[in-house]
């Protein structure tokens, strides 16, 4: 299934959350964390869990979206008043804000682990995706994301965030006077990126803050794609339609993955061939063999 348009949209927007299904999203993230106020939580909670469990009930099968669950963060005792009030609904995973560790992800897998079979679902089958990123403990830690020893077996991916961690620093600006990261956001993008290949979950790129920007959302959806993205987070039903069309590959792209492919099964023990006047070598094979495997 794909996993390119990650959408958030408010837990305490009924509003909102019925019109989200048909955004086109692959994945409907029902945020309890900051797009919430403190005094709203509680009964963000329970539409949560009342929304949730209809869309599963009523909206299984082919193009439906997942439903995902943003909570609070794990340093705050709200995270646990979220997981075990919206649990029953069956979220397909859950997005965890302020992530500083994989170590700090644990605790909510072993709450998890407890829960799950309580509200008849598979032991692991609640994913993982956090924002790893939004402190500067966090960002210097993303690395470990990627080691052996901290895998876990819930996790689906990677992502980061630009606007939380430029709050924790006092950054005055997040991209130059070409609309590019700044360096110390690009150093973050690439240790997410690398970070999640090497334990083998999808990369999710940050959201594009400007709703409005089409332009500009184009711009870095494309740019996340050709640098080895999976996807990207968004803000705004106006926003999935540009991400899902640039993190699908071309006609052109596939079919000349489908050639490298067919080529190389056909010349088995060959390190090097000529396709169409061009050299290709195995670590071409390689990247199309995961570009098809993203669209079958």
């Amino acid at each position: 299934m794909p996993i390119r348009s990650w959408m958030f949209v408010p837990g305490d927007s009924e509003r909102k959350l019925e019109k989200a299904p048909a955004s086109g999203a692959d994945v409907v993230i029902v945020d309890l964390e900051d797009a919430v106020a403190p005094e709203a939580k509680e009964s963000a909670r329970a539409l949560a869990r009342e929304w949730l469990a209809g869309r599963n009930e009523n909206s299984a099968g082919a193009g439906a979206p997942q439903y995902w669950l943003r909570i609070n963060p794990l340093d705050t005792p709200l995270w646990q008043f979220d997981v075990e009030a919206v649990l029953p609904a069956k979220p397909a995973g859950i997005v965890v804000p302020k992530a500083t560790s994989p170590l700090q992800l644990q605790r909510l897998s072993e709450v998890l682990y407890e829960l799950e079979p309580r509200n008849g679902i598979v032991p692991g089958a609640t994913r993982l995706l956090p924002l790893v990123s939004e402190t500067a403990q966090a960002a210097n830690g993303i690395a470990a994301y990627g080691r052996s020893k901290h895998r876990s077996s819930r996790l689906l991916g990677l992502t980061w965030g630009a606007e939380d961690l430029s709050a924790a620093i006092g950054t005055s600006r997040k991209r130059d006077a070409f609309g590019q990261w700044t360096d110390l956001f690009r150093m973050v993008r690439a240790q997410t990126l690398l970070a999640a290949h090497a334990a083998g979950v999808a990369a999710i790129d940050t959201l594009h803050a400007d709703f409005r920007d089409i332009a500009g959302l184009r711009r870095t959806a494309r740019d996340g794609f050709a640098d080895g993205f999976a996807g990207m987070l968004a803000i705004h039903p106006a926003q999935v339609p540009i991400i899902n069309e640039c993190f699908t590959p071309t006609s052109e792209q596939i079919a000349e993955a489908r050639a490298i492919v067919e080529l190389f099964e056909s010349n088995p023990g060959v390190g090097a061939l000529q396709l169409d006047g061009r050299m290709v070598d195995q670590p071409h094979f390689v990247q199309a063999q995961k570009l098809l495997a993203s669209v079958e």
